[in-house]
């Protein structure tokens, strides 16, 4: 179960990048060859958020579709599954150009105002 490595990861980013305030959205792009299962990863990373800046953070996972180019024709084109094939032209020899992203692509923080009007908590 690699996805509760990665949500490790995730809230890692998320609360080095909070400076002390509070997460409350997390947007992660994840490449469909990087075989994460969603449901896990929310599962997982509500897990690991209790008890830190992250808690209670909406987690936005959008999936990236497998994509290529043929090294032999050229074609660019989403991919199926595997293995990687030409659609154009049925070749096996294609380049991987989408489909292999795992980044947080962004963050919602609660305002800094926000935290100082309810003590610091958050809540």
């Amino acid at each position: 179960m690699h996805e509760l490595s990665i949500a490790e990861s995730v809230v890692r980013i998320a609360s080095a990048h909070a400076a002390g305030r509070r997460v409350t959205r997390v947007d992660l792009r994840v490449g469909h060859l990087r075989q994460v299962v969603p449901a896990s990863l929310e599962f997982s990373f509500e897990l690991l958020a209790d008890g830190t800046a992250v808690e209670g953070a909406e987690l936005v996972i959008e999936t990236v579709p497998a994509a290529g180019r043929c090294r032999a024709c050229g074609d660019e084109s989403e991919q199926e599954g595997l293995p990687l094939r030409c659609a154009r032209c049925g070749g096996l020899d294609v380049e991987v150009t989408g489909g292999e992203e795992l980044l947080v692509d962004s963050l919602e923080l609660e305002e800094e105002t926000e935290l100082a009007t309810t003590g610091g908590t958050g809540t």
